[in-house]
């Protein structure tokens, strides 16, 4: 009995230092967990032999290895039973749910038009990278972790947390890395590095970066969180701008495949206190709970077998896939989607709709809106300035004047945004590029209502109209072209401008007029007038006209009363 002891209690001295370091899941959906226990069996079996006097093999020795064996042999074959698409397609096309379709034209898209994304991951990180740089005795010790996307207030921005540079840099630092940068997915201009909140500094202890039990995955493990997966671990902040980790947390659904969010772990990043949450359970304003990866593959699962596994290497009739690439893009009800569009199999620059699924709740709508992929319009918007040799940024999904449309930065090779595009998801050849992002929307309005394409602008939402008398009016020539700039009375703080092209009558426009005016809607004071209306003008053909004709029937009344006095 004491050598069984002595046995066991080292294996499982040795598999608690495993287990330490390699994190298992223990659940039985989870190959890990067997893993876990094979090794804990052979270090039990060759310690009782290393422990057994004797010649032969001890029974414990033997039955130690048998039963390493037995799970050996289970986990090279269950798993394939029970996980694969073979005989469990119907399990892997149903992991998404029920998918609703929706009509665009119809249904209220939930992607917000308000504030329209142009930086992205890659223009964040740079951008995030030189305030870094402005700080030499930060720069020097911390480096960037990954950028996510998520609503602050309203607003859009990319948030990463400052993390150790490597081993050394950790052991320097033990107390955390000095708080997260902020950077606007609007406004290039906007990046914010966060060190203190209250007064009190921010110390980001907790991150994938550190070591041993700073090391968040292992933090969250020792903290009794041993029963899920855990992937996706990502920094937001909460209303307070407190920073805290949300990391996503999973089982398998089919065998020991089928991998399926449950909810989530939150990380004080601070103070380590460790929270687990259930979907429905989880604070408002954590964006993301399920994982751009997990929800894709079920789409693609989704489409993939939807007439069984067979059709899905044979034939592939009516299957479909997601195209290359998702987004991240938020709805008018403040809720995130994870976005991606659809395509038939083998299909190359068309789709045949689109896919929005909510990153909490994994609801999920499809929209049969046959059009162009992300790819395709990304080369688009690249043609129309092929000659600047700009590169399209991927594309985000918006409903723009009651069209589905891409929005896209083309940015120059040192990755800096100098250009807007906006591209039809139905017509790639139909776009508006500009400068900034209100020059490229009314490029692109003029183009769809340009005669000869057959797009309606159903719902333009962001037009405004305006009556008021002109208080001020100049026309500004350059390069040949005349703008004509003019104020009025019932909106003093803007300036409207545009040319003749919009109306004949702008130059005819004097101080006192009153006009109508339909314009952009928009941040800045100089507005682009859509539809401009002298309203004087046709007033004053009419009084023009009735005092003519007053005047020839005086005439008449003259001239017949003289010819009755001779």
């Amino acid at each position: 009995m004491k050598r069984y002891l002595k046995s066991y209690g080292i294996a499982l001295i040795l598999v608690a230092i495993y287990a330490f370091i390699k994190l298992p899941v223990l659940r039985l959906d989870f190959t890990s967990g067997f893993t876990t226990l094979i090794i804990f069996f052979v270090i039990a079996g060759i310690l009782d032999m290393m422990f057994d006097k004797g010649e032969r093999t001890s029974n414990l020795a033997k039955n130690n290895f048998f039963i390493a064996i037995a799970m050996i042999l289970f986990i090279s074959a269950v798993p394939f039973v029970t996980s694969s698409p073979i005989f469990h397609a119907k399990a892997y096309r149903n992991l998404i749910g029920t998918v609703e379709e929706s009509n665009f034209d119809k249904d209220v898209s939930p992607v917000s038009v308000n504030d329209i994304r142009i930086v992205d991951e890659e223009m964040a990180m740079k951008l995030g990278d030189k305030k870094l740089g402005e700080i030499p005795a930060i720069g020097s010790v911390s480096k960037l972790g990954e950028f996510h996307i998520q609503n602050v207030d309203g607003e859009l921005y990319w948030v990463a947390p400052l993390v150790h540079r490597d081993f050394i840099k950790w052991i320097t630092n033990l107390d955390g890395t000095n708080g997260y940068v902020m950077v606007s997915a609007s406004n290039p201009q906007d990046v914010r590095l966060v060190q203190d909140l209250d007064g009190k500094p921010i110390k980001i202890l907790y991150q994938p970066q550190a070591y041993f039990l700073q090391d968040l995955h292992r933090h969250i493990y020792v903290n009794g969180i041993v029963n899920a997966g855990m992937t996706d671990f990502s920094l937001e902040i909460n209303d307070d701008g407190r920073p805290y980790w949300v990391t996503s947390l999973y089982e398998h659904k089919v065998g020991f495949s089928g991998s399926d969010a449950i909810g989530v772990a939150l990380v004080d990043a601070q103070t380590g206190e460790v929270t687990r949450y259930s979907i429905d359970d989880a604070p408002e304003w954590i964006d993301r709970i399920q994982p751009d990866q997990f929800v894709i593959n079920q789409i693609n699962d989704w489409g993939l077998y939807v007439k069984g596994f067979l059709n899905s290497v044979i034939s592939e009739e009516g299957v479909l896939v997601p195209t290359e690439g998702t987004s991240l893009v938020y709805g008018n009800d403040g809720k995130s989607y994870w976005y991606t569009g659809i395509t038939s199999a083998g299909g190359d620059e068309s789709t045949i709709g689109f896919m929005l699924v909510d990153t909490r709740t994994k609801e999920t709508k499809l929209y049969k809106q046959p059009g162009a992929t992300e790819t395709a319009a990304m080369r688009s918007a690249e043609g129309k300035v092929q000659e600047k040799n700009y590169e399209a940024t991927f594309p985000v999904m918006y409903n723009i004047l009651g069209t589905p449309t891409y929005v896209s930065a083309l940015k120059d090779k040192a990755g800096l945004v100098k250009m807007v595009a906006f591209v039809s998801v139905e017509d790639f050849a139909i776009l508006g590029l500009g400068d900034t992002k209100d020059e490229a929307l009314m490029n692109y309005r003029e183009a769809l209502s340009t005669d000869g394409n057959n797009i309606d602008i159903s719902n333009d939402t962001s037009k405004i109209s305006i009556e008021g008398k002109v208080t001020r009016i100049s026309p500004d020539v350059k390069g040949g072209n005349t703008n004509y700039y003019l104020t009025i009375d019932t909106d003093k703080e803007k300036i409207f401008t545009s040319t003749s092209k919009v109306s004949t009558e702008l130059p005819l426009t004097v101080i006192g007029d009153k006009v109508k005016i339909d314009y952009q809607e928009g941040k800045n004071e100089v507005v682009d007038i859509i539809e401009f209306d002298n309203l004087n003008i046709g007033v004053n053909s009419d009084t023009d006209k009735k005092e003519e004709n007053k005047t020839n029937e005086d005439k008449k009344e003259e001239s017949k009363t003289e010819n009755t006095n001779e």
